[in-house]
C-alpha cells in the first residue's frame, strides 16, 4: 500500500517516545499502541463488598456540578496545569539516542564508540565519539546535500560497522507503522562523494553488511545486494510482486509479529543472509476509500491492503538462505507433524554461529517449535517442541547468540532464550544449541522483560531488565553466564536502585552503558563505565521540565494496589492502580471519576515513569479524579503468587470477560469514598481501550456504575481485526465461536442505562477498521440506540493525526467530559 499522501505513520518504539507511551508496555506485540503513543505528540501526550448503584436515586440539580472559577495561579503562586502548555510541551522529556559503533576491535577492547547528530549553531554535525578518549570525527556537516542541482534532506544517516561509509536517506514516505520507502545516497567518508545507492527506485529497507563490504537492501520486494568495494550489484530474488514480499514483512507480519520494516538478517561471517519470503495470494484484500487527499477531489482514493482478518489465510512464510559465494537460496523445509505451511507463524529468526534458529507456533499461538538449519540439507526436525496449556506463546525477538569461546570457559555455541517458569518469562542458557533443555539462568515471582539486553564477550556477563524490584518499576541488573553459586542459579548484581523506571542502550562491547531513568522523579540520562560503575558524564538532564515545575501546579499521582473481588466466582486478586487528583483536592467535596483503561493481553499502564498526560490534564482542568487499573489479563503482576500465569492467562479463549468485571469492580470500591460522586463516573479509552470502554458499559447494565464514555478507534467484533493478534487469544471464529459473540460488543439494549457516550474513529484507520465502529453503529440503529455521540476523521488512520484530527479528537474528549460531568446529559 503506498500512502505517501497520508500523514507519517509513527514509528512504535517501547520507550523514550514520552508521556503516555512509556506507561503502556506489551510483552511481544505492538497491537493497537500507536493512538495512545500519540497523545506525546499531540502535547509536544480492599476488599470490596457489592454495591448497587442507582443514578435515579441519588439525581442531584445541575448546579452542583458546575466547575469552580480557577484563578491562573493557585495559592502559591504557581500556573495551574493546563492543556496549553502540555501540548507546548512543556513537560515533554527529551532522551538521546546513540548509535553505537561495533568496530572490529569493540569485543575485545570496546572504546565506546557511537555516532550522534549534535545540532551546532543550527547546523546538524553527525559525529562520531569514543568513550575512552573523548575523541570526535565528523562524519558530515550539515542536514541537506546537492546532487544534479537538487537540494535533499538528510532523514537520517547510518554508518557502516568500519566508519569508512555512511548510507544517507531522504524524501522518506511512511507506509504502515514501521515501513517506510525513501531515496538512499552512499556517502564515501574518505572523500565525501555522494552517489545514489540505486537510480530512481524508492528503497524499502536497507542494512549494512557486519563487515562493512555490502549493502542488502529491498526494491519492489525484491532484495539486492550491493557490493561496496567493487560496485557491483547482484539481484537475489526476482518473485517480488503485491503478493509476495521478500525481506520485508507483509501488513501483519510488521504489525503483530517483528514490529519492524526488515525481516533479513547478515550471517555473523557476511557470507550469507536468511530472509522471509511471505506469499499473500489467497489473503484476503480489505479497502480503503481516502477521501480528502490532494488531487482526489471528485472520486475517492482507493487503497487495497492484504488484510488477514480472524479465520482467514494467513500469508505463507518461508525461511531462505542466501550463500553469497554460490549464488544460490535455499527454501528451509521445516517440517512438523502439528503445523502446516498454511497455519504455520514463523515469529523469530536469528542466527546462532553458521546456523539459523527458527521459532514457529500454529495460528492459537500454543504450540511452539524451535529449528536450527545450516541449509546444507533438505528438511530440518525441531529440537524444541513445546506446548501451551490454557495460555499462549509470545512473540519476540529475545534469542541472544553466545559464540564458542574456550578461552573465557565457553566450550560451545549457544544461545540464551526466555523461557516461562510458573507464568513469569526468565532466562535459560542452551549449549550446544541442540539440547532441548536449558539451564536457568533466572527465577521467581517476577520478569525479565524483553530477553537479554547486552552480553560482555569478554567476562561473560549478562544485562537484562526486570520487575524482580516492583512491577510497576524496571530496573537493569547482571549475571555471569557461568556463576552457578545460587543454588545452581547465578547472583544477581543491580546495575540501578532506588525507586524508578529504567533502560539503557550498551555499547558494541557492553562496557559502556547510556542509562535512561524515565521517572517518576524528572528524567535523565547519564553515560556508565560498567567496569569500574562510574558515572562518565550526564547526556541529558531535562532542565527545562525542572523549571518549569517549579512554575506549574501539578496533580498528585498515587500509585496503590487494589484487592478487588471477582463478582461471579468470589475469587480475591489484586492488582496495580495509579490515581491522578484535582490540584485542590479537598476530601470534604465530591468529584468525578474518569476511569483510563487499556487492558490488552499483557499490556501495562500503571508505571512508575514521569508522566504529564492527557490524565493529568482532565485532573486538572475538569476538578477530576482519574484512575487506571490495571485488571486481570494485563501483564507484569507480582501481586498474585496463588494465581501466577492465570491473572494473565485467565483472558486465554475469552477476551472482554474479565476486563471489563475488574473496572467495574474497581469503580464500585471508588463510588464508595466520600469524595466521590457517584452519579458522574466515567470510563475512556483507545484501541483495545476503546473496545474495553464499551465492552464495560455493556457489562455495567445491573450495576450502572459508570454513567458516561469514550470509546476511540475500537474493535467492536473480533472477526474484524487481524488474524494473529486475535487468535493468539481467542484462536479462530470455527473453534471458538462462543469467545467471538462473548468478546464482541453484541447486547446493545445494554446501553440504554449510560447516560451518554462518545465514539470517535479515523476513516483511513488501516489497523482497526472502521467497519468496527460503523457496524456498531447501525446495531444501535436497529435497536434503538440513541444515547451517544459519534465523529468520523476523515482520512485518519488509528492515531488519528491526520489534518489537524489529533487536536480535535483531544479537544472532543475534554469537552465531552466537561459537558458530561457539568450534567449537561442529565
Amino acid at each position: 500500500m503506498n500512502m505517501d499522501k497520508r500523514p507519517p505513520t509513527l514509528h512504535y518504539r517501547h520507550y523514550f517516545v514520552g508521556g503516555v507511551l512509556l506507561a503502556i508496555l506489551v510483552w511481544g506485540t505492538s497491537f493497537l499502541l500507536v493512538a495512545i503513543e500519540n497523545f506525546s505528540l499531540a502535547t509536544e501526550y480492599h476488599h470490596l463488598h457489592n454495591h448497587h448503584h442507582n443514578h435515579n436515586h441519588h439525581h442531584q440539580d445541575h448546579h452542583h456540578y458546575k466547575q469552580p472559577y480557577k484563578s491562573p495561579y493557585d495559592a502559591d503562586g504557581k500556573i495551574p496545569l493546563n492543556f496549553t502548555a502540555v501540548r507546548a510541551g512543556e513537560f515533554k522529556p527529551n532522551f538521546k539516542s546513540l548509535q553505537w559503533i561495533t568496530e572490529p576491535q569493540s569485543i575485545a577492547n570496546d572504546k565506546g564508540t557511537y555516532l550522534v547528530a549534535d545540532e551546532i549553531d543550527g547546523n546538524t554535525q553527525y559525529i562520531v565519539k569514543s568513550v575512552v578518549d573523548e575523541s570526535s570525527v565528523s562524519l558530515f556537516n550539515g542536514s541537506t546535500f546537492l546532487s544534479n542541482g537538487v537540494n535533499y534532506t538528510i532523514d537520517e544517516l547510518i554508518s557502516s560497522p568500519d566508519l569508512t561509509r555512511a548510507l544517507l536517506r531522504t524524501n522518506t514516505t511512511h507506509n504502515w507503522r514501521h515501513s517506510t520507502y525513501a531515496l538512499y545516497w552512499l556517502l564515501s567518508l574518505d572523500d565525501g562523494s555522494i552517489v545514489p545507492l540505486v537510480d530512481d527506485n524508492l528503497v524499502a529497507v536497507t542494512s549494512w553488511s557486519p563487515d562493512s563490504t555490502s549493502v542488502a537492501y529491498i526494491v519492489a520486494n525484491d532484495i539486492y545486494i550491493k557490493n561496496i568495494v567493487n560496485g557491483q550489484t547482484r539481484r537475489v530474488t526476482t518473485d517480488g510482486s503485491s503478493q509476495v514480499f521478500n525481506g520485508k514483512p507483509d501488513w501483519v507480519y510488521e504489525e503483530e509479529v517483528y514490529g519492524t520494516d526488515i525481516v533479513l538478517w547478515w550471517s555473523p561471517t557476511s557470507d550469507k543472509i536468511t530472509f522471509l519470503k511471505s506469499n499473500d495470494t489467497f489473503v484476503p484484500e480489505f479497502t480503503i476509500p481516502y477521501y480528502v487527499q490532494d488531487g482526489h477531489e471528485d472520486y475517492p482514493e482507493v487503497v487495497k491492503i492484504k488484510y488477514p482478518k480472524a479465520g482467514y489465510p494467513n500469508p505463507i512464510v518461508d525461511v531462505v538462505i542466501y550463500d553469497l559465494s554460490t549464488d544460490l537460496s535455499t527454501v528451509l523445509s521445516l517440517d512438523s507433524s502439528t503445523i502446516t505451511p498454511e497455519t504455520r507463524l514463523v515469529t523469530e529468526v536469528v542466527w546462532v554461529g553458521s546456523s539459523v534458529l527458527v521459532k514457529t507456533s500454529n495460528r492459537a499461538s500454543d504450540l511452539l517449535e524451535i529449528f536450527l538449519a545450516d541449509g546444507a540439507q533438505e528438511s530440518y526436525e525441531p529440537v524444541r517442541s513445546l506446548t501451551a496449556e490454557n495460555s499462549w506463546f509470545e512473540v519476540g525477538s529475545n534469542t541472544f547468540y553466545v559464540p564458542k569461546n574456550e578461552s573465557i570457559g565457553i566450550v560451545d555455541d549457544g544461545y540464551i532464550d526466555t523461557v516461562v517458569v510458573n507464568g513469569y518469562n526468565h532466562l535459560a542458557y542452551f549449549s550446544p544449541p541442540q539440547n532441548d533443555t536449558g539451564r536457568l539462568l533466572t527465577s521467581g515471582l517476577w520478569e525479565v522483560v524483553g530477553g537479554v539486553k547486552a552480553y560482555d564477550y569478554t567476562s561473560n556477563d549478562i544485562y537484562f531488565v526486570s520487575t524482580s524490584k516492583s512491577s510497576i518499576e524496571r530496573h537493569i541488573h547482571t549475571i555471569n553466564l557461568l556463576d552457578t553459586s545460587n543454588n545452581g542459579l547465578p547472583i544477581i548484581r543491580d546495575i540501578t536502585d532506588g525507586e524508578g523506571w529504567f533502560s539503557g542502550s550498551f555499547s558494541a562491547g557492553s562496557r559502556y552503558l547510556l542509562l535512561t531513568y524515565a521517572g517518576p522523579q524528572v528524567p535523565y540520562q547519564k553515560l556508565i563505565d560498567l567496569k569500574s560503575a562510574q558515572e562518565i558524564r550526564t547526556i541529558e538532564s531535562n532542565e527545562k521540565i525542572t523549571t518549569n515545575l517549579a512554575k506549574y501546579s501539578l496533580p498528585r499521582v498515587d500509585y496503590k494496589v487494589l484487592t478487588l473481588t471477582d463478582k461471579d466466582s468470589g475469587e480475591e486478586f489484586k492488582a496495580n492502580v495509579v490515581e491522578t487528583y484535582p490540584l485542590d483536592f479537598d476530601e470534604t467535596r465530591q468529584y468525578p471519576v474518569l476511569f483510563f483503561v487499556y487492558g490488552g493481553p499483557g499490556a501495562q499502564l500503571v508505571t512508575k515513569s514521569f508522566d504529564v498526560s492527557f490524565s493529568a490534564v482532565v485532573a486538572a482542568e475538569l476538578d477530576a479524579i482519574v484512575i487506571t487499573v490495571d485488571g486481570r489479563g494485563t501483564g507484569f503482576n507480582n501481586h498474585n503468587p496463588e494465581l501466577g500465569a492465570k491473572f494473565k492467562f485467565i483472558v486465554r479463549d475469552r477476551l472482554g470477560q474479565y476486563e471489563p468485571k475488574d473496572q467495574i469492580a474497581a469503580a464500585k470500591l471508588y463510588a464508595e469514598k466520600p469524595y466521590v460522586d457517584e452519579n458522574r463516573i466515567a470510563i475512556w479509552g483507545w484501541s483495545y481501550g476503546g473496545f474495553l470502554t464499551l465492552k464495560t458499559l455493556e457489562t455495567d447494565y445491573d450495576d450502572s456504575i459508570f454513567s458516561y464514555g469514550v470509546s476511540i478507534a475500537p474493535v467492536t467484533k473480533w472477526k474484524f481485526y487481524d488474524s494473529i493478534y486475535t487468535e493468539r487469544y481467542l484462536r479462530t471464529p470455527e473453534e471458538n465461536p462462543q469467545g467471538y459473540e462473548i468478546a464482541s460488543i453484541h447486547n446493545v439494549t445494554n446501553f440504554q442505562h449510560v447516560k451518554r457516550f462518545f465514539i470517535g474513529h479515523g476513516s483511513g484507520d488501516d489497523n482497526v477498521h472502521v467497519q468496527n465502529t460503523l457496524r456498531l453503529i447501525d446495531d444501535f440503529n436497529v435497536g434503538n440506540i440513541e444515547n451517544f455521540e459519534f465523529m468520523i476523521f476523515p482520512d485518519s488512520d488509528h492515531s488519528i493525526r491526520y489534518h489537524n484530527g489529533n487536536k480535535i479528537v483531544y479537544d472532543r474528549i475534554l469537552n465531552f467530559l466537561r459537558r458530561a460531568f457539568n450534567g449537561e446529559f442529565e
